[in-house]
């Protein structure tokens, strides 16, 4: 039977079975996007990606991104559990702290820093879109949530290839109590077109300035452990609402304690670029063959 290499990674940790968990394709070549799905839905994971020849100047390395029902033009925790996975087999090097992935969102930049276990890896997330959110819409988002108190703000749809729609709520407190309607939640995003909805609330601690939850069930993820596009979504609306934490461009973000998976992902805006990048730790669980 045909085999092919395989990792599988947890992101934005560095301690296995928390974070984030991607499964990598290393010897993607030859596999139909049919195949590709259908490994994704048998990994049963939020994403798979694919490694492949890039097809663009100047870049490393080409990776497809599946989750369990559909291709992705770009995602966090996958876009960084791959280039984790991509250095430890060799099939790419850093070039000046520096490698560049294709993707479906084009070629983007990541940012490596250090060796091994220490190493952390940062990707600046595609130029972002922001959309309006109308009141009814707003109104059936809120009761899949539950929420029976005010939200913070204005809310968006950021569109950074996966479309999220991103809700400030009162305190750290309000978004890890969410208990969502899963199915309410499906239908909203399915209504409005969206990835998902990503909720939030700052958090009074060392370590970390917000509390993150994003749902995605129209997608098959119920709730996404550590989300690096839903984080990014976050540091685009606080950054067009000038409303970053006391003025700062980058913070810490705590995501997936709910779902024991406990992770943290580094935000920084880019104050003249006004790109965002979100970057953390990965390690890796799983490292041997898969069947086609």
């Amino acid at each position: 039977m045909p085999t092919r290499r395989f990792k599988q990674v947890d992101v934005f940790t560095r301690r296995p079975f928390f974070g984030n968990p991607v499964g990598v394709v290393l010897d993607g070549e030859g596999l139909s996007a049919e195949a590709m799905q259908r490994m994704a839905g048998w990994a049963n994971i939020s994403e798979t990606t694919f490694v492949l020849s890039p097809t663009q100047p100047g870049a490393d390395y080409r990776v497809r991104i599946f989750a369990p029902r559909r291709e992705l033009p770009f995602a966090g925790h996958p876009t960084i559990g791959t280039a984790h996975a991509v250095l430890e087999a060799g099939i790419a090097r850093p070039r000046n702290g520096r490698l560049r992935q294709e993707c479906g969102a084009g070629v983007l930049e990541l940012a490596v820093e250090g060796e091994g276990a220490d190493r952390r890896i940062a990707v600046e997330a595609p130029p972002a879109k922001l959309a309006e959110v109308d009141a009814a819409a707003l109104a059936r988002v809120r009761a899949a949530l539950g929420l029976a108190t005010p939200h913070v703000g204005e809310p968006k749809v950021v569109d950074l290839g996966p479309r999220w729609l991103v809700l400030e709520l009162a305190d750290a407190d309000a978004a890890r109590r969410l208990a969502p309607d899963l199915g309410a939640v499906a239908e909203a995003s399915r209504t409005l077109g969206i990835t998902g909805i990503t909720a939030f609330g700052r958090a009074r601690a060392s370590d970390h300035a917000f509390a993150v939850r994003s749902f995605a069930p129209a997608e098959g993820i119920p709730e996404d452990p550590v989300c690096g596009s839903g984080n990014a979504a976050i540091g685009v609306l606080l950054d067009a609402a000038a409303a970053l934490p006391a003025g700062a461009r980058e913070f810490v973000a705590s995501q997936g304690r709910e779902l024991g998976r406990d992770g943290y992902v580094t935000v920084r805006v880019d104050p003249k670029t006004r790109r965002t990048w979100i970057g953390g730790h990965a390690v890796t669980c799983i490292d041997g063959t898969r069947p086609e």
